[in-house]
């Protein structure tokens, strides 16, 4: 009996036309085959030759994300597909505004560990703080566990944005 095939995450870089609809074509070809997007961004990246960037996570076996790429390069909008966790040389960080309501000790030890992450306090009153944090997405995945003892009460981020190292561009350019 064979074993099973682990689950990815992968993140995936889409060069599309930027026009309207595109989005909603890329999205449904996730929703049409059951596969999940755990992050996505998106925005203009060439203003002369209107292309946007889709940065995509999602998870699956690894044939279940060759499914998903060959998919998107047959999308009529769709320029280029670069699978960034395989190409390996990516940076990735993620943005995430985090409101933390505590007094007394819980404040002074949520000030002290947004130092010790590197967050930054954006915005302060008597009774709440608001942190800008930004990093890979375990970096803030644990800032705000250690936040939610101490008063997390909202959370907003960015999704991941994502592009290759080095000297070859990610988006199949360069």
């Amino acid at each position: 009996m064979t074993p099973p095939a682990t689950i990815e995450s992968h993140t995936i870089s889409i060069i599309v036309d930027n026009e309207p609809g595109v989005l909603a074509r890329v999205i449904g070809l996730f929703s049409g085959r059951g596969y999940n997007i755990d992050s996505l961004t998106v925005t203009e990246t060439e203003q002369e030759s209107h292309l946007s960037r889709i940065t995509i996570v999602t998870a699956g076996t690894p044939m279940v994300i060759e499914q998903i790429k060959a998919q998107l390069e047959r999308l009529v909008p769709v320029h280029t597909v670069a699978d960034l966790t395989v190409q390996g040389a990516s940076l990735e960080r993620e943005l995430a505004l985090i409101k933390v309501i505590g007094k007394g000790e819980k404040r002074v030890e949520a000030l002290r560990l947004a130092d010790a992450f590197r967050a930054r306090v954006v915005d302060a009153s008597t009774g709440s703080f608001v942190f800008e944090i930004t990093g890979r997405t375990k970096k803030i995945d644990q800032f705000i566990s250690l936040m939610q003892e101490l008063g997390l009460v909202e959370v907003a981020r960015t999704g991941v944005a994502a592009i290759s190292r080095g000297e070859n561009g990610g988006n199949g350019t360069g």
